[in-house]
């Protein structure tokens, strides 16, 4: 038996496990403002998601409606990217989700209108930023894509600009979550970004969907910081817990986030396998305290 081999794969495994117990306790004077999804904890109640998450160190609950800042104040908490409104075209299309959004011109009308209403509501609460979509392909190349979503969403520039809300667009998978999502890489969120040339448009960068897409998450936040306002987390493979069972090393990644001046929050969006949702919930927090 080879000992000397023995002993540093015990070393290495005892300083893994060192690393992942350092994160599973409460680390103070975190540089990470936390936030979580609230669709992956529908089975419990807001209040109820506000007074367990305050205990843990969450500040916000996200992709809620203007509606429900009510409660999220009642418990000193924020939502840190609301969600989206939706409408319906003239030809009876339902648009403003992931699926119909900016990327086709048929669908500004309704979605300025809706949105215009929503930024407005929004801004009336206290909020800072508001999610949207591209939208699928259906067979569209992505140049015309960029130049569809660029025409829509500066006409609601002004409007965002006066009102001191980003509008924010999100990076998702296109190869498990989302078939056909056109906003399924950094590098086209961030042509887009330029086309559109104002600080109050900018990119949710979620971990686990690029990932999925592109790897290289780190390099990618350090080259790309800039153009995102929002980041979400989610194990990968499966988008469960953020902990050893999958292949992302978080700590390593929230360190990168917080070394590039990022002040914003980072919401976890896993869906907990475990019973104990909230149990699954606090650690992810705590894996993400650097």
């Amino acid at each position: 038996m080879n000992t000397g081999k023995t002993a540093a794969i015990t070393a290495a495994a005892a300083s893994l496990a060192t690393r992942l117990g350092a994160a599973d306790a409460a680390a103070p004077g975190t540089r990470i403002n936390h936030s979580v999804c609230k669709w992956c904890y529908n089975s419990i109640p807001l209040e109820d998601l506000c007074v367990a998450g305050k205990e843990f160190g969450l500040k916000s609950i996200e992709l809620l409606m203007p509606e429900d800042f009510a409660v999220l104040k009642k418990h000193d908490m924020t939502c840190a990217m609301v969600s989206f409104p939706g409408g319906t075209t003239p030809s009876g299309v339902k648009v403003g989700g992931i699926e119909r959004a900016f990327n086709r011109t048929e669908h500004h009308d309704t979605l300025v209108t809706a949105y215009e209403v929503h930024l407005k509501a929004s801004a009336e609460v206290g909020a800072k930023q508001v999610i949207c979509f591209s939208g699928n392909r259906d067979g569209m190349s992505d140049e015309q894509g960029l130049e569809n979503c660029a025409a829509g969403i500066k006409r609601l520039i002004p409007l965002a600009e006066k009102l001191g809300i980003t509008l924010v667009m999100e990076l998702l998978n296109s190869k498990v979550n989302h078939k056909d999502y056109q906003c399924d890489h950094s590098a086209w969120g961030v042509e887009l970004c330029k086309k559109i040339g104002s600080e109050n448009f900018k990119l949710l960068y979620d971990i686990y969907h690029m990932q999925i897409m592109e790897g290289d998450v780190i390099a990618t936040i350090k080259e790309n910081h800039s153009y995102f306002s929002h980041y979400h987390t989610g194990g990968v493979p499966g988008r469960n817990e953020i902990d050893e069972t999958q292949e992302l090393y978080y700590p390593a990644i929230m360190r990168a986030i917080a070394d590039t001046g990022y002040k914003g929050f980072v919401g976890q969006e896993f869906i907990p396998k475990r019973p104990d949702k909230i149990a699954s919930l606090k650690q992810g927090v705590q894996i993400c305290s650097v």
